[in-house]
């Protein structure tokens, strides 16, 4: 199959660009407009510093100059226009050429007589390394503090008979709520509600639907008798009746003066306990609303936004303590990625875990001689579990960032713990009990952060994990040993993976990569498997896993190993799987006892939602083509579909409401590589560039 060369839609994408003559030429006036075009449309993803978020690189700095510096500004600007995701060339040639022009004086480019214009072809030369001087609007305190703009509660209608949510409940509860990310404590994404099943499914119909705020969003609603809580972009949450779609209360974050970032980052879900409701907002904090009306309680920084950190996942509760991975860890700073816990009631912070091992510290001398500020990424943006009865957490960790070893000044003989791990921390101080690292040495940007299921099974107390390399990995959760793998999709990265240790070995080529060497290796950055989560559905003794089938050509850049730099730095293309027939999207299930693949789906539409499954013998999941699916979970047939208003995006649940049982999805937008790859490869697949919604279905009235 014809691969299909698409570049990463960030600016500084392309390799391979060919070199002009003349230099370029832009004047002040162009740059001063560039700049408010450039805080308009541009800050959110790569901030007001520049610096970049995520996959938004660094636009100004050592970084750009390298990799910029003699090219030409007619591919700079080719790449400007694929800007903003989702909704490219949408600016207008003046907007683009302004927010070009104001780039390439943040980096020293002198401005000069001659406007520039998307038809340029002159040669990025004679940068000073020198920018003019600016103003900088300073970032002020967050949420009540002097200088900070506070956030903003609306209540409509109190909810004077919630319940207080026990640590008992979050351990074992009710069949009709789903009070957490994968509604219990051991990750399954199930629902004991059986009212639909796979008699009634075609009966299935929309009850109400609510749209949401624009911006980036793949949620999880929670659901506490009947009223649902809802997370929109921009961390405003919304309390809903379950039953009529009616709004109880809001409550709209208020963000410091000044605060640019985040545009890659959504919060995919929020934790509720006692009469609180926790979120960990965009500028790195954690904040605590009443459960009733929406009111602010408390409010706490966990890490400096203006950093790049933010928050991605949500939180945990366990024993009356607030868990939580940040995000955002691609620069190089003194303070690296870590876990937190904080007290429920105070949000008093209790303990940290730092990802990346220190010098002097177990695992401190995985990381080559590179020093601990110059390590980077090991993010932990997706929630983890927690077993009560050998109170343990268990947390996955991301890959070491710049994503290949060779940019990062390390080797893939460097495993830089404790990246792309498993990790099982205990709740009262937060030290890691046992870890299990999957894949060390990570040099693809594959990361192995993903969900963490906790099942028992023929006397063993299980966890399963699978990351973007489609590896499915058992484990005992007790000691983290390896038991066994299964390979989900098809993989040309590892030679070899040992069926007793589950060791790893990766290809040659790719151990010996040097900065600029290109490699091609199956599976991409979409996955395997990514975000959209598995359900374990216990009836069957199957996890139903959302899989993508996909590859990958990436090629890593020169990094300037300096405190203040930092980021992915590698350029990718990507094409779909051999042997897949262009069917991208695949979702199937696996006997978590033998491994075996029992059914599988697969069709040309990524899938975009985790995976829910009911005792009703369901399983429920939504793809990019903005299709909901119900199928059969024993045998993988479609009994019900439904088209929606854009693609469907998010983390369904069921739960009740008046005695009737209710399913529930979001469409969304954005959501990183699962997007952009699929973009790429299945371009003739469309959908509305905006459309964020919750929908919510039940049975016909008979």
């Amino acid at each position: 199959m014809k691969p299909v060369h698409v570049a990463l839609v960030t600016l500084g994408t392309l390799p391979g660009l060919v070199l002009a003559q003349e230099s370029v030429s832009f004047t002040a006036g162009q740059a001063s407009a560039g700049r408010m075009m450039y805080e308009q449309h541009c800050a959110e993803c790569h901030l007001e510093t520049m610096l970049g978020s995520f996959e938004a690189p660094e636009l100004a700095g050592p970084n750009f100059l390298s990799y910029w510096g003699g090219r030409s500004v007619g591919e700079l600007f080719s790449v400007a226009t694929t800007m903003p995701p989702d909704d490219e060339d949408s600016l207008g040639d003046d907007v683009y050429a302004g927010v070009v022009a104001y780039i390439l004086e943040r980096n020293g480019f002198p401005a000069g007589a001659r406007p520039l214009t998307v038809a340029a072809e002159g040669a990025l030369n004679g940068a000073t390394g020198s920018p003019p001087e600016r103003t900088a609007t300073a970032p002020g305190g967050r949420g009540r503090g002097i200088g900070g703009r506070p956030g903003r509660t609306s209540t409509y209608v109190a909810i004077v008979d919630f319940k207080s949510v026990s640590d008992e409940e979050l351990r074992d509860p009710a069949a009709g709520d789903w009070l957490m990310y994968r509604r219990t404590y051991d990750g399954w994404g199930h629902s004991p509600l059986d009212q639909i099943d796979r008699g009634n499914v075609a009966d299935l119909q929309l009850a109400w639907v609510w749209s949401m705020d624009a911006g980036v969003s793949q949620p999880t609603p929670l659901v506490r008798d009947g009223v649902i809580y809802l997370t929109n972009p921009e961390n405003t949450i919304q309390a809903l009746d379950g039953a009529t779609g009616n709004l109880l209360w809001e409550y709209r974050r208020g963000f410091p003066e000044g605060f640019r970032g985040g545009g890659f980052t959504q919060l995919r879900s929020i934790a509720i306990y006692g009469d609180k409701i926790y979120v960990p907002t965009k500028d790195a904090a954690l904040v605590a609303l009443d459960a009733k009306t929406g009111e602010l309680v408390w409010e706490t920084d966990v890490a400096d936004f203006r950093q790049g950190f933010t928050n991605v996942a949500g939180p945990l509760v366990a024993r009356g303590k607030v868990i939580n991975g940040i995000n955002g860890c691609t620069r190089f700073f003194e303070e690296s990625c870590f876990i937190t816990a904080h007290d429920a009631e105070t949000g008093e912070e209790l303990w940290r875990t730092f990802t990346i091992a220190r010098p002097g510290e177990p695992g401190g001398d995985t990381w080559g001689d590179i020093p601990f500020e110059l390590r980077g990424g090991v993010d932990a943006w997706i929630t983890g579990g927690y077993d009560p009865e050998l109170d343990l957490l268990y947390w996955g960790t991301a890959q070491p960032k710049p994503w290949v070893p060779a940019s990062r000044g390390m080797t893939t003989e460097d495993a830089a713990l404790y990246s792309n791990s498993t990790l099982a921390l205990d709740p009262d101080d937060g030290r890691i009990v046992w870890y299990r690292q999957h894949v060390p040495g990570e040099a693809l940007d594959l990361d192995e952060v993903f969900e963490q299921v906790l099942v028992d099974s023929n006397g063993q107390k299980l966890l399963f994990t699978i990351g973007k390399h489609g590896i499915l990995w058992k484990l005992d959760r007790e000691t983290g040993q390896y038991l066994d793998h299964k390979e989900t999709v098809y993989q040309n990265i590892f030679t070899k993976i040992d069926s007793k240790t589950g060791a790893v070995t990766y290809r040659q080529d790719i151990v010996d990569a040097k900065v600029g060497e290109w490699l091609a290796v199956c599976p991409s950055t979409a996955g395997g498997h990514n975000w959209p989560a598995m359900s374990f559905n216990p009836p069957t003794n199957s996890l139903i896993i959302p899989l993508s089938q996909t590859c990958l050509n990436i090629s890593g850049r020169e990094m300037a190993l300096q405190v203040g730099s930092g980021g992915v730095a590698a350029d990718r293309t990507w094409f779909a799987m051999p042997d897949s027939d262009g069917k991208i999207g695949k979702l199937a299930a696996y006997d978590i006892d033998t491994m075996e693949e029992l059914w599988s789906v697969e069709q040309r539409a990524a899938f975009l939602t985790g995976a829910l499954t009911t005792d009703g013998g369901l399983v429920f999941a939504g793809d990019v083509d903005r299709y909901f699916h119900a199928y059969d979970v024993r045998t993988g047939e479609e009994l019900w579909q439904t088209r929606l208003g854009t693609s469907v995006q998010g983390f369904p649940v069921a739960f009740s409401a008046g005695g009737e049982q209710y399913i529930a999805v979001t469409t969304g937008l954005g959501g990183g590589s699962p997007r952009n790859v699929v973009r790429a490869i299945t371009p003739e697949i469309h959908h509305p560039n905006s459309g964020n919604a919750l929908y919510v279905f039940k049975l016909k009235s008979r």
